[in-house]
């Protein structure tokens, strides 16, 4: 027999229909239970007492057994229930007076038991693994060193092991053949060489040229680097506490390693040079861009700096020479900005682009120049660059977005000659290995661009890598 609707035992809480009549509390009380009990609770509802003689026609049907065990308890007072109706709600249908007889209650884990719970809790990240981490240990930063020629730092070349996992696109693939499409700093030819020497290996292994990649294969490559040259400008420290640096950041140096650079950036020379480690980066400035850089001393700082820029609580302002003669008051773009390519870091004004704003405000005239100031109110990549692009008036050394690969008129109004992403994409490429980027010969290039005309450019060894986030081999 079940106890009445709408009756909830108040330790249990279970449902009407799931109650046990054998419930522990329940059952001690109504077998135990004497008539000078009952009237010593003198409030209880006619409710209660229906709950009561219910109970003990269940008891009085259990065997012998139970009913001997039951005897051998001592008497409780009263039980004590909950009244559930729609008109009422929840209250208490009877209120018991206090029992010398206890539930045992639930057993609270100790402090000493807390710290055993912690202790068995696996880390994350150990100091060993981020003493380990490409790029911020103190191997790193001692495996060369800086020199000092015609107004540019320089690094003496070094030995590097460049290292990656098969993506999945790979799988199947020769490995000449992806190394020729993926990693376009050098021709196939001379990862032909070092295949066959050794040098660029898998699973820590030699293999042959038309070795076929598989899921999980290590791809090391190691090579003699050879930085690309910047600026021998000072770095100037502005301000410096436990928890902030902010620096002057000259033209030319990438803030953390990237693409071709990486003993010339922020991040290694304000370490090698200043003994300034593990500093967290907040914000970036592009790599031909100079001016205040932020960098948080811990991450609590970090993460609260990251988080007023994300929210648009710091303002940022520019200051570019532009060609032209660039037209009077504050002049507005709101134009959407579509990244073409992560991969190189190339960026057009597109419908299909995020929204972005950007105001701009002549400072003066210096011939068939002007000096703009320029304030961004979101955060695109290249954003102003291409702002001042599609308006037609392109940063005068800007070697990406003021270069004719955009077609005549520059990318100005969006108009970039009739080509498709593929053929910007795959003529940027080329024109800049061919120039200035990649050092190689003018008729080695040509070889290469009949060679992979064809080739869909997925990556390159990013010529523009300023936004890249890993080195690739």
């Amino acid at each position: 027999m079940t106890l009445p609707k709408a009756l909830r035992h108040v330790q249990t809480q279970h449902g009407d229909d799931t109650v046990d009549v054998e419930n522990i509390f329940l059952f001690r009380a109504d077998i135990n239970c004497t008539n000078d009990g009952a009237t010593s609770a003198g409030g209880a509802s006619t409710e209660a007492e229906a709950v009561t003689a219910t109970a003990t026609e269940a008891v009085a049907e259990t065997s012998a057994d139970v009913k001997a065990k039951s005897e051998r308890t001592k008497p409780l007072n009263c039980v004590w229930t909950y009244e559930a109706n729609e008109a009422s709600g929840s209250q208490l249908a009877t209120i018991a007076e206090e029992s010398p007889m206890q539930l045992p209650e639930k057993r609270k884990a100790s402090q000493a038991d807390e710290s055993v719970v912690e202790s068995k809790k696996p880390k994350l990240e150990t100091k060993d693994l981020k003493a380990t981490r490409p790029g911020f240990s103190e191997e790193r930063f001692e495996e060369t060193s800086y020199y000092t020629e015609n107004g540019l730092r320089k690094v003496y070349p070094y030995f590097f092991t460049f290292t990656t996992f098969t993506k999945g696109r790979w799988v199947g693939e020769k490995i000449l053949d992806v190394f020729s499409r993926e990693f376009r700093a050098h021709p196939a030819e001379e990862y032909k060489r070092s295949i066959e020497a050794g040098t660029l290996q898998v699973n820590n292994e030699k293999v042959p040229v038309d070795y076929r990649l598989k899921h999980n294969d290590l791809l090391a490559n190691t090579v003699h680097r050879h930085e690309v040259p910047v600026t021998s400008q000072p770095i100037q420290i502005v301000h410096m506490d436990e928890e902030i640096l902010v620096v002057n950041k000259p033209a030319s140096i990438p803030v953390h390693p990237c693409g071709r650079y990486r003993h010339n950036t922020m991040i290694f020379i304000l370490a090698k040079e200043f003994n300034l480690k593990n500093l967290r980066t907040i914000h970036r400035l592009d790599r031909l861009t100079s001016g205040l850089l932020l960098f948080g001393r811990t991450s609590e700082k970090a993460r609260q700096l990251e988080q007023q820029i994300r929210n648009r609580q710091v303002q940022k302002e520019y200051v570019c020479c532009v060609e032209g003669d660039f037209p009077d008051g504050i002049i507005e773009c709101n134009e959407p900005i579509e990244v073409v390519s992560y991969k190189i870091g190339v960026c057009k004004v597109s419908p299909k682009g995020k929204d972005c704003k950007t105001t701009f405000k002549k400072i003066s005239q210096t011939g068939k120049y002007s000096i703009v100031q320029c304030k961004p109110l979101t955060g695109r990549m290249h954003q102003i660059r291409v702002h001042l692009q599609y308006l037609g008036y392109p940063i005068v050394n800007d070697p990406l977005y003021n270069h004719e690969v955009f077609g005549p008129l520059k990318g100005r109004g969006g108009d970039i000659g009739g080509k498709t992403d593929d053929q910007l994409i795959n003529d940027l490429i080329v024109i800049h290995n061919a120039e200035n980027w990649l050092g190689i010969d003018k008729e080695e290039d040509l070889t290469l661009k009949n060679a992979k005309k064809t080739d869909s450019p997925s990556t390159s060894d990013s010529f523009y890598s300023d936004n890249c986030h890993q080195e690739k081999p």
